[in-house]
């Protein structure tokens, strides 16, 4: 339970804070770095990169479905070693983020907007970016040897008399 209130609930909080501002604040996009960043307000209903767009219930039910199994994974100590575990606290702070808006907007709220050269990456959030880095921490931890499975010592055998 550590994990939710360390990691899940601050980004969770983040997150709502940040799409609640974006919301009410951007009417207009804000350059931040001029060809590089700016703040623009989008919605998706869709996935990530706003893939099978206008299945918001969809989603819903994938986000919830998926949800409630990391938890049990997650609450039974199913995510071997530190990375993994750090990893499903992190998604789970995106699934919330993400379910929140779905349920309350019928949308994702998105207004990170990154631009490299002519390419425009796909406006994304705080949800998002911790699902990503999830991803990440999964990748990386498949390649670590796993722990042996800790035995008790055997208990030495009493003294004859």
């Amino acid at each position: 339970m550590r994990g939710f209130f360390a990691i899940t609930l601050p980004l969770y909080i983040a997150d709502q804070i940040t799409k609640l501002m974006a919301f009410q604040g951007l009417r207009e996009p804000i350059v931040v770095v001029p060809g590089f960043f700016e703040l623009e307000l989008a919605f998706n209903t869709g996935a990530a990169f706003g893939i099978m767009r206008d299945n918001n219930i969809f989603f819903v039910w994938l986000s919830t479905i998926a949800g409630i199994v990391l938890c049990f994974l997650l609450a039974l100590g199913k995510l071997e070693g530190r990375l993994m575990t750090i990893g499903g606290w992190l998604i789970l702070a995106g699934i919330l983020g993400n379910l929140t808006d779905r349920l309350w907007n019928h949308a994702v709220i998105d207004f990170l907007a990154f631009q490299f050269g002519s390419y425009r990456w796909p406006n994304f959030n705080i949800a998002d970016s911790c699902i990503c880095v999830a991803v990440g921490l999964f990748f990386i931890a498949s390649f670590q040897t796993p722990s042996p499975p800790k035995t008790k010592e055997p208990e030495p055998d009493p003294p004859v008399e």
